[in-house]
């Protein structure tokens, strides 16, 4: 098949939409991916990619097209201007593209409106869209701080319901998606399926220590607890520091914080502020380099805002801390709370609070269960969460829309 892929990010931003369409290349489709500059999380537009430069480029075998797009910055207004620039120069870049394609496939994260340029290809072309939904809008804004009565919030609504009603399949990561969209949304009239993500390959590959003995009685023995990923307002990392300081007086457990985004300053001056000693903060770093941090970790940690819109959400972290075979502390709701319970691999509390997580964590570090989690976490994200069965499913529904 010849797929042309809608995606506003693609590498060297940190998504696994990169290793999706090289693995698509692999079993013999042709790919193209209509995509932004790269500026993400950092909001700035890198330096090889300004001035109308790598605008058509090839990486690994994916032919990849670059639209113009404003750097997503660090305020409110920068990051809609970013939104909105993809958006109208992608949507452009179809309106004159000559080549046609089997099939459309968008890799919706936020915004939803990237799905609108593969509406316009359909319209002109009369060819079929799959869209896998990672972000989920309209709630996406709510979980951004944007009221549900509000005049912003009813607008995108109706933009939402219109793209979802205008894609052929949906393909959701979160089992909670399915309800949102015909529920609250009444989508009715599109296929929607469940596909959760999968890990890249070499979290299992080079993560190959993680059930290594621990004798949590040993007095030396210093535990390490792992945050690795974006950095901004949905990700309440400032739960996990708060934690820290409540744990400060406990001198073995430190905690390493592995990303970048719009809140990682503010996450640095609130623990200068607290004159914390247990926290070390690494910046972003290539994907590729992320197991020797998993690998030093006694469990990983993930935390979102206590708001219902996210409660629905799964984060790809998951999968990736479960493919390390690593277990999971969380202050977290709904979708992620069920799976890791269901999983049997972790420890979660409440969204924000920071006194119940910094209890797990003191819990975990006196358990005799860790390297069980452990292990319940690798054989859960095998059995249910493999990159086989993701692209088997992919592959599936893209060629059950090909026209």
């Amino acid at each position: 098949m010849k797929i042309l892929v809608v995606c506003q990010y693609y590498y060297p931003e940190p998504f696994r939409i990169t290793d999706i369409c090289e693995s698509l290349l692999k079993v013999g489709h042709d790919v193209t991916v209509l995509t932004g500059l790269p500026n993400y999380p950092e909001g700035i537009i890198l330096q090889e990619y300004r001035y109308g430069n790598r605008r058509k480029e090839i990486l690994n075998g994916v032919k990849i097209i670059r639209c113009f797009e404003i750097g997503r910055g660090k305020s409110k207004i920068k990051l809609f201007l970013n939104y909105l620039s993809y958006v109208i120069s992608a949507t452009l870049k179809v309106l004159f593209m000559k080549e046609e394609f089997d099939v459309v496939f968008v890799n919706q994260l936020s915004p939803v409106m990237m799905a609108i340029p593969a509406i316009v290809y359909k319209m002109k072309h009369k060819k079929k869209i799959l869209l896998y939904c990672l972000d989920l809008w309209p709630d996406s804004l709510s979980a951004g701080g944007v009221r549900e009565d509000s005049i912003i919030y009813k607008i995108f609504y109706k933009i939402s319901k219109w793209i979802y009603k205008s894609v052929d399949m949906i393909l959701v990561t979160s089992s909670m998606f399915e309800d949102y969209f015909k529920n609250i949304l009444q989508i009715n009239n599109v296929n929607i399926k469940h596909l959760p993500q999968y890990a890249e390959d070499f979290f299992i590959q080079k993560c190959e220590e993680p059930f290594k003995e621990v004798v949590a009685t040993t007095e030396n023995k210093t535990y390490n607890f792992v945050f690795a990923g974006n950095i901004g307002y949905m990700q309440s990392v400032e739960t996990i520091i708060k934690s820290a300081n409540e744990l400060k007086e406990i001198k073995n457990i430190y905690f390493h914080i592995v990303g970048d985004g719009s809140k990682l300053d503010e996450c640095k001056k609130l623990t200068e502020g607290l004159k914390l000693q247990n926290i070390i903060f690494y910046g972003r770093k290539p994907v590729e380099e992320m197991p020797k941090f998993y690998n030093m970790a006694d469990a990983m940690l993930i935390t979102l805002k206590d708001n219902k819109a996210l409660s629905y959400t799964l984060p790809g972290k998951v999968q990736s801390y479960m493919a390390a075979g690593k277990p999971i502390i969380g202050a977290i709701n709904g979708e992620t709370r069920r799976v890791i319970s269901e999983a049997n691999c972790g420890l979660t509390c409440k969204a924000e609070d920071y006194k119940a997580l910094a209890n797990l964590i003191k819990k975990f570090c006196d358990s005799n269960e860790k390297n069980e989690m452990g292990k319940n976490a690798r054989k859960f994200y095998l059995e249910n969460y493999s990159k086989d069965n993701f692209m088997t499913v992919l592959e599936w529904s893209l060629k059950k829309l090909e026209v």
